[in-house]
């Protein structure tokens, strides 16, 4: 096995765009319905006193898979009891989890910004 060098380019990968046809009928038609789905989802976040509170549940729950995967574990009971503790955790995994939604708010935030992604943060 040969030392991976980082300056040598991986030739072997396939050229872009993919020469296969990747619209498909079926993909076309699950694009339709996840559009449709994702439609009534938010026709029904308008319907909602505060749409925030719904989302900022969905981010919460996404941090929580994302540490556990880090295995910063920390259970719903805890995430919950911090929100409405006025930022008093101390539980190091909360507060990392916590941590970690607030950013993907932040990101959020960004994109409403500037609706493309750049490396840089203006």
């Amino acid at each position: 096995m040969s030392k991976f060098d980082h300056k040598i380019p991986y030739n072997d990968l396939p050229l872009l765009p993919p020469k296969a046809d990747i619209e498909t009928k079926e993909i076309l038609r699950t694009t339709i319905s996840a559009g449709r789905a994702l439609a009534r989802l938010n026709g029904t976040l308008m319907n909602l006193p505060n749409p925030t509170l719904f989302l900022d549940t969905i981010y919460l729950q996404e941090a929580k898979a994302s540490s556990e995967a880090e295995n910063i574990i920390t259970t719903n009971d805890e995430l919950y009891k911090s929100l409405v503790a006025d930022r008093k955790v101390e539980n190091s995994a909360t507060k990392e989890v916590l941590s970690y939604k607030e950013a993907l708010w932040l990101g959020l935030e960004q994109l409403k910004k500037k609706p493309f992604i750049t490396p840089i943060f203006v």
